[in-house]
């Protein structure tokens, strides 16, 4: 089983001739502990193509130190990396499975295999307080480092360098930059790699290599050293006249010339400033590809998240594919459809497969806070034990859910087929014009769908007399017309919102305005999603006081207390379309603003 551990670190490139200061003197260390050295022999697994590395993930399996076994190094954030670490094991070729589960939807099917080895002779110096505590590690290492061969045929390459590791134990940032600071006065330098890993494959993350050049000593008899051919001028005719005047007639062609080449040069000039301005401007596919892109990034990194049981993780999923779903149905006009129609289907199935996971966490935690706010003699039985008791049910049996479900060959096929969609996107004709007007015009369409159903929605409640009919909603709850049509309102409003986010950076500005047009857009927005979002809670926190109420009938409980808190559940929904009625025509002026041609 995995144990987790939090690094926080610092790296310094040092020379040959570098000096390990004394490091006792930093404010906050007492002493320093007596140099230990170890030889460490790590290995390093990923794809072929490197996913691992490219996501800022690294996988070892080392030997030779204190914590032997497989380290599974996790993206930074906020100055410190997550190391799953688990035991050695017999595996060598290949990680096993269960080290490979959290990273899953990064390396997705593609085998994981040997790609670097790294040989370490580190000398650790522990740094401590005055009570024993060790503050600090610092740790020189010496390291030869093999990048293995990418395909047969191919020599394995291999670099040494010299660098110090800093990393807390029971010390603060402070402590952190007080020891870096005193490193960098003795000669060390920041790394400019994050990871021993990135130095070592350098040369494969960058890319493919270049084109190949021509030999400089090519045809070196023929071109002079500018790449000119070069020109042998005839000799001058006999006799003083005659010679007079040809050298009056070289001279005036080389004035032509000259001026000629002054022109042309001008000419080039004028058409190198229109390419510049050409390629500044970007293209509409260019812009959607980029946002698509981004979210799949999300999604890969919310993905990690719920496979690592970190908090919001599967909102987060839920959040990255409901975005890449809006810009597939947005920017079709983009997109070729019958390349992406299925794929917004099968983005759809994952957001719904994740929906009682989220929904049910949010909706139980809002009715404990309730429950706690309203006075005793209104909590009739073991009330807030039952909604605790299903708040723990909820997320044990949630998260296996979402890790199944993130498990499942069907996912794992989604994320192949997005980031195929991304390298190879079916664009169409639309794509190759300029973003500004295709990301204007798209954003008017959503705009008005919205206003569209908004005034159906309004309809809607005019037509409602008594009961009326009613239709089952995403979470199984009966929601009449006007209900149905509200939540059409909310899900059009996310669309607008993701659509404005994409074309904000082209319309205002490409970024240098932070407050325009577009980001009103945005923000009037998220206006909108605050308050129907409270309303569609509802839908979810009413049908929970129904079947948690139910279960505790069926057990002998008085469940009076349910039934009042559904009561107030649908004052609160009630009071969501009341702002929502009141807040429509604040954003009006909003969405005109991007709904009239530019």
């Amino acid at each position: 089983m995995a144990t987790e551990h939090t690094e926080i670190e610092r790296k310094f490139d040092v020379d040959e001739a570098f000096v390990l200061p004394d490091l006792s003197a930093v404010p906050g260390v007492a002493s320093a502990g007596e140099a230990v050295v170890h030889d460490l022999q790590a290995t390093y697994y990923d794809t072929a193509d490197l996913r691992l590395a490219r996501a800022k993930i690294t996988l070892r399996r080392r030997t030779g130190g204190p914590d032997d076994g497989w380290h599974l190094k996790l993206p930074a954030a906020a100055g410190a990396r997550r190391e799953l670490q688990s035991p050695l094991g017999r595996a060598v070729k290949a990680p096993p499975r269960a080290v490979l589960l959290p990273v899953l939807g990064v390396v997705r099917r593609a085998p994981a295999g040997q790609v670097a080895t790294l040989q370490t002779r580190r000398t650790v110096t522990t740094l401590l307080a005055e009570d024993g505590r060790v503050l600090a590690e610092v740790a020189d290492d010496q390291v030869t480092g093999t990048a293995l061969p990418a395909a047969a045929g191919e020599a394995a390459v291999v670099s040494t360098w010299r660098e110090v590791e800093v990393e807390l134990v029971d010390g603060d940032e402070e402590l952190l930059s007080a020891v870096g600071a005193e490193l960098e006065v003795s000669g060390a330098r920041p790394s400019a790699s994050a990871a021993k890993l990135t130095r070592v494959l350098a040369e494969r993350l960058a890319g493919p290599p270049p084109a190949a050049v021509q030999d400089e000593d090519d045809d070196e008899d023929d071109v002079d050293d500018d790449g000119a051919t070069p020109v042998v001028a005839e000799p001058l005719p006999e006799g003083k006249k005659a010679r007079a005047k040809e050298v009056a007639r070289r001279a005036q062609a080389a004035k032509a010339a000259e001026k000629a080449a002054k022109k042309a040069a001008k000419k080039a000039e004028k058409a190198a400033a229109e390419q510049a301005r050409a390629a500044a401007v970007p293209m509409a596919g260019e812009v959607v590809v980029a946002a698509l892109a981004e979210q799949l990034t999300a999604l890969q990194r919310a993905d990690l998240m719920v496979r690592t049981d970190v908090p919001d993780g599967v909102h987060q999923v839920r959040v990255a594919a409901r975005r890449l779903r809006s810009i597939l149905a947005a920017y079709r006009p983009v997109l070729d459809r019958t390349g992406t129609d299925a794929v917004r289907d099968e983005l759809q199935w994952l957001g719904q497969e994740l929906s009682g996971t989220r929904d049910a966490e949010v909706s139980v935690e809002h009715l404990r806070e309730l429950v706690a706010a309203q006075p005793a003699e209104y909590v009739l039985g073991p009330v807030a034990s039952r909604l605790q008791q299903a708040e723990l049910q909820g997320q044990t049996q949630g998260t296996g859910q979402a890790v199944a479900t993130l498990s499942t060959p069907r996912y794992l096929t989604l994320l192949d087929t997005l980031h195929a969609l991304v390298a190879q996107p079916p664009l169409t004709d639309l794509a190759t014009e300029p973003a500004e007007e295709v990301v204007a015009g798209v954003l008017r369409h959503t705009v008005k769908r919205l206003q569209k159903l908004v005034d159906a929605a309004e309809d809607a409640e005019f037509a409602e007399d008594g009961p009326g009919e009613h239709g089952a909603g995403e979470h199984g709850a009966a929601e009449s017309p006007y209900e149905l049509a509200l939540h059409e309102v909310r899900k059009a409003g996310k669309r607008v919102r993701y659509t404005a986010e994409v074309a904000a950076p082209v319309l205002d500005g490409r970024g240098k305005k932070k407050n325009g047009a577009v980001m009103g857009v945005v923000d009037a927005m998220k206006q909108l999603q605050d308050v129907l979002g409270d309303r569609q809670d509802t839908v979810v926190t009413r049908e929970l006081c129904r079947t948690v109420g139910q279960a505790a009938f069926d057990a002998g409980e008085n469940a009076w207390t349910y039934g009042r808190l559904h009561a107030l559940e649908e004052a609160r929904a009630m009071q969501a379309e009341r702002d929502f009625w009141a807040l429509w025509p604040t954003l009006a002026p909003v969405l005109n603003g991007v709904t009239r041609k530019r």
